[in-house]
């Protein structure tokens, strides 16, 4: 009987201190989830800390950097293939086009896309999802997420997620185990890219929750409408997302000043979605400094392995 009575007490506390976990005693308006939120972005913060980042360190010291830029090159190449779609399912025909051209030129004459020979020919590269499409036709963003391991996200992104990783070519590479190795050194490459941002970041940030829920909110609504003014600059205000309509809001003005922040890599409260891990910038490129201090073009939404069998699969020569 006592030792029933010690386990029931036992559990008690357990669930007491979950439930504790996963709340705060003034949660953000707007931000209905944030004791979740925060409990999953902590999750995420320490597999980065203690497994991607000392991988991302030992690939950053490694691999030389004209290496990296090439393999950051492919990547985003093949990241061009989903942006032109969904731009020109965004009825942004000129913005599709260029990307299709992108991806012609890169392929042709930067030997498969190891060269950016596209952005030298004054091709700029987007930035764009599902996510973004949706928002782009009026579905309304939802509450804020933290994915496990994906970072930060919303109701309206998580949705999109799918149609991302069935529009993404490297889902139909065959055999999946080498679509495995390419997600996986995508992902170490694109977290060695961000080495110095993220410890800049987590220097700078009091908050380091709030800092990149506000700097991944305004990124999206910067890719769903564009710049709130005709000087081209985005409208940074102190709200977060109105569930009524389909914009992100922007971070407070004393997070981020007159720039956007940076986002993490995926495992630290960053995806990529495409992308979506790199600083807030016009429409027209996104990047991320890597850990040797150089501009990278940062593909996103890439990070999700592929499922086994049953879909198309692009045969890699022997």
């Amino acid at each position: 009987m006592r030792t029933t009575r010690a386990t029931h007490a036992t559990l008690v506390l357990a669930m007491a201190a979950l439930a504790g976990c996963a709340s705060v005693q003034t949660p953000t308006p707007g931000d209905p989830l944030e004791g979740v939120n925060r409990t999953v972005f902590k999750f995420n913060d320490t597999v980065d800390t203690y497994a991607l980042k000392p991988v991302a360190k030992g690939y950053a010291w490694a691999v030389p950097q004209p290496v990296r830029s090439s393999v950051t090159n492919f990547f985003s190449n093949v990241g061009d293939v989903y942006i032109a779609a969904n731009e020109l399912l965004q009825l942004k025909i000129a913005d599709g086009v260029g990307d299709v051209m992108r991806v012609v030129i890169n392929t042709v004459f930067g030997v498969g896309g190891l060269f950016d020979v596209a952005t030298l020919a004054k091709l700029p590269k987007h930035s764009s999802d599902f996510g973004v499409t949706l928002g782009h036709y009026g579905v309304p963003s939802g509450p804020y997420l933290v994915l496990p391991l994906l970072g930060p996200s919303t109701v309206r992104d998580t949705a999109g997620l799918a149609v991302d990783y069935y529009g993404n070519p490297l889902s139909y590479v065959h055999p999946s185990s080498v679509s495995w190795a390419l997600y996986g050194v995508n992902l170490v490459n694109t977290r060695a890219n961000l080495l110095t941002t993220v410890d800049v970041l987590s220097a700078a940030a009091i908050d380091k929750y709030s800092f990149i829920r506000n700097a991944y909110l305004q990124r999206r609504r910067f890719l769903i409408s564009g710049a709130d003014g005709s000087d081209g600059v985005p409208n940074y205000d102190d709200s977060l997302p109105k569930y009524d309509d389909g914009s992100a809001p922007a971070a407070p003005a004393g997070a981020s000043g007159s720039q956007a922040a940076p986002a993490p890599a995926a495992a630290s409260g960053a995806q990529p979605s495409n992308a979506s891990a790199a600083p807030a910038a016009p429409a027209s490129g996104a990047s991320a400094p890597d850990g040797g201090g150089e501009s990278q073009t940062v593909p996103g939404q890439q990070y999700v392995p592929p499922p086994r069998g049953g879909f198309p699969a692009l045969h890699l020569p022997h």
